[in-house]
């Protein structure tokens, strides 16, 4: 288990204190998740949350800060010589407790019984919205609030701390990052030498993954490898690669402190992208370098997704796919029928990161409100950047057959859509090119190591197979 001096835990902490006068702040840690028998369980991965306040990346934990006593404390098991026996030594409870500078530590009914009089003597117990069943299960149990409404329930003041705070990240976050993205480096780069005609999307996602795995590393999500690159988020792994098809891979590595990276790639299964391939390419590599460049504190990046909409929209026109005004089909929404997602996230702990704690809480704010267009809905991030801010710049142009029906037998947007010259494309499949920045005093900057991503870089790594 990795952790940062205890200091910074501290620090993370009496931050946190400062947003409340009374009450109790809960933080659920996350238990051991069965595949299919109690003792055959999934990877173990602890709440982000609780390892940003707390740190202790192990099952069973959970932790308060009392702040009418003035008294943090954790709470976990204590560990006997059966559990010896099948796991190895461990460190104590109270050991693990001091390295994160909490000074309380007792088992984990201990906790049950404190809630359980707190909520008996109307104190104002904070908590989080659950999102495992197990953690549901004892806030019912604790709190006698309905699992059903413990979403509804859960303190809004904790949730807007908590964003507020884990939204910029710290100096010792970035070096996370930056280990991060160059596990994620060589992940994308080994998955552009090692592609071949005739080989699985299987054992290419194999190699990838083990690339992570072999550096005490793991996925921070489920690998997206694919020759259908119109399908989003795609995550089967079954078909056969073959010569003039385009491969999309989207997937990062985590440091050994969880912290994700996220990176998609397009590249050719040939060692060089056909004349079509290349042209759309082109558009989407040009959107996202004028998306970077637009990155700064203080803009919105509702704004700096519209903007890479309009640039994608220029190319589209320019190969007679869109007609008519650029803004005005962009304003209007016609061209998400080719990008019909969000430009990015936040990243950090979590690959989307803090969206268990409201998708609004984390991407918007009174000033800035979600739209419910059609592709615009689905950007996560629309609020004014701050510096310290980590995030993905992810633009791609997709040709989805059922998409282009459904428009096209409803006459959406005949005055902005070329559907006559889009029949040309229904089987292109789709691009997506994505990396990662931490937003700096005026500008941008790119985390980890500089992934190949212009047209002859990529054919010059293809040209180098492994």
């Amino acid at each position: 288990m990795h952790l940062f001096p205890s200091s910074i835990y501290q620090q993370r902490r009496q931050i946190l204190r400062s947003k409340f006068d009374s009450g109790l702040l809960l933080f659920m840690g996350n238990e051991e998740s069965p595949m299919n028998y109690k003792d055959n369980v999934y990877p173990f991965r602890q709440d982000s949350t609780f390892l940003y306040y707390f740190g202790i990346d192990l099952p069973g934990f959970c932790a308060l800060i009392d702040l009418d006593e003035d008294a943090e404390m954790i709470f976990g098991p204590q560990w006997t010589v059966d559990d010896i026996v099948w796991m190895g030594p461990q460190e104590s409870l109270s050991a693990l407790a001091q390295k994160v500078g909490v000074a309380h530590s007792m088992s984990p009914d201990k906790m049950a019984a404190k809630l359980v009089a707190a909520s008996k003597a109307e104190r104002h117990i904070h908590f989080l919205p659950p999102y495992r069943a197990e953690n549901m299960m004892k806030l019912e149990k604790y709190l006698g609030i309905p699992t059903a409404q413990l979403g509804i329930s859960a303190s809004v003041p904790f949730i807007q701390a908590v964003v507020e705070q884990r939204s910029i990240k710290q100096a010792e976050e970035l070096v996370e990052l930056e280990k991060a993205l160059t596990i994620t480096a060589a992940m994308h780069q080994a998955a552009m030498q090692k592609a071949r005609p005739g080989q699985l999307e299987a054992e290419l996602t194999g190699i990838v993954q083990g690339i992570s795995m072999g550096v005490d590393s793991r996925p921070a999500y489920p690998i997206i490898l694919t020759i259908n690159g119109q399908t989003l988020h795609n995550h089967h792994h079954h078909n056969l690669l073959q010569s003039g098809q385009l491969v999309l891979g989207d997937f990062g590595g985590e440091s050994t402190m969880h912290y994700a990276g996220d990176v998609t790639r397009t590249f050719p299964v040939d060692k060089a992208f056909s004349s079509t391939q290349r042209s759309i390419y082109q558009i989407v590599l040009d959107a996202q370098l004028a998306a970077v460049e637009a990155l700064k504190p203080g803009i919105a990046y509702k704004d700096v997704h519209l903007l890479a909409a309009r640039k994608m929209a220029e190319g589209l026109r320019d190969l007679g796919i869109l007609k008519g005004d650029v803004t005005e089909a962009v304003h209007a929404g016609a061209h998400a029928l080719f990008f019909p997602h969000g430009l990015g996230h936040m990243l950090g702990l979590d690959v989307h990161d803090m969206e268990d704690l409201g998708e609004n809480h984390v991407g918007y704010d009174e000033n800035i409100q979600r739209s419910d267009q059609f592709g615009l809905a689905y950007l996560r991030l629309g609020r004014q950047l701050q510096q310290g801010f980590v995030l993905p710049v992810e633009p791609g142009l997709y040709f989805i057959p059922e998409l282009i029906d459904q428009w096209q037998a409803a006459g959406k947007f005949q005055e902005f859509i070329n559907y006559k010259e889009l029949e040309n494309w229904r089987s292109f499949s789709g691009i997506r090119i994505e990396d990662n920045y931490v937003i700096t005093e005026k500008g941008a900057r790119l985390i980890g190591p500089a992934i190949p991503k212009t047209i002859a870089e990529v054919e010059q790594l293809r040209q180098s197979q492994g």
